[in-house]
């Protein structure tokens, strides 16, 4: 009897502390924590390659080859061109006692420089003197001048009669450039007007330069 008060005694503490272990909360499972949430900003897409613009009209075109740029002196006024020959114009004022202005073209043609020579010196007769002509050099670009006095046969060929005109001046200058075009600067005028532009003249012909 005495045993078995004993043994009751052991059973019942063992019973209670199991029962008091089973009632304790159970501890959460341990598990991995979220990710924050990314603070870096998503990839922008990706943008097209702006599309370049057009030049502008006219904007760095030239003509085939090598062009020429030149200095108008402001007694050269800017005329328009009478015809898709002509790369310029320019008008200038006739000295006292003439009654005509002078006028300066610049073209592009073929032919040899002698041969357009030739043929300027073949505009005029009455012939006043030699025909001077000189060669020079101007930033590479061989150019020769030459000047006629006498009666001009104006006009084109193939545009009617000419018109002679007494006491006129050709003063010209025909420019080669490195490529081999040529160009003609050819002043023509009454005498008197012709040769009190000479100065200008020259100062045109010593700033051609290749564009």
């Amino acid at each position: 009897m005495t045993m078995i008060k004993l043994r009751s005694a052991m059973v019942l503490p063992l019973v209670a502390a199991l029962a008091a272990a089973c009632s304790k909360t159970p501890e959460p499972t341990a598990t991995t924590a979220p990710e924050p949430p990314s603070t870096s900003k998503p990839a922008a897409p990706a943008q097209p390659a702006p599309t370049p613009a057009a030049p502008a009209a006219g904007a760095g075109q030239q003509a085939a080859g090598a062009e020429l740029a030149w200095d108008a002196p402001a007694s050269f006024e800017t005329a328009p061109n009478p015809n898709a020959m002509r790369k310029a114009t320019y008008k200038i004022k006739r000295a006292a006692g003439d009654t005509e202005d002078a006028e300066l073209s610049v073209s592009q043609a073929g032919g040899s420089v002698d041969a357009n020579i030739t043929r300027w010196v073949g505009q005029f007769s009455d012939k006043s003197g030699d025909t001077p002509k000189r060669e020079l050099k101007v930033n590479d670009i061989k150019v020769t001048v030459v000047e006629v006095k006498g009666t001009f046969a104006s006009g084109m060929p193939g545009m009617g009669a000419a018109t002679p005109k007494p006491n006129y001046a050709l003063l010209g200058a025909i420019a080669e450039t490195p490529s081999g075009e040529l160009w003609f600067f050819k002043m023509t005028g009454p005498e008197k007007t012709v040769t009190a532009a000479r100065a200008d003249f020259d100062k045109l012909v010593n700033s051609l330069r290749v564009k």
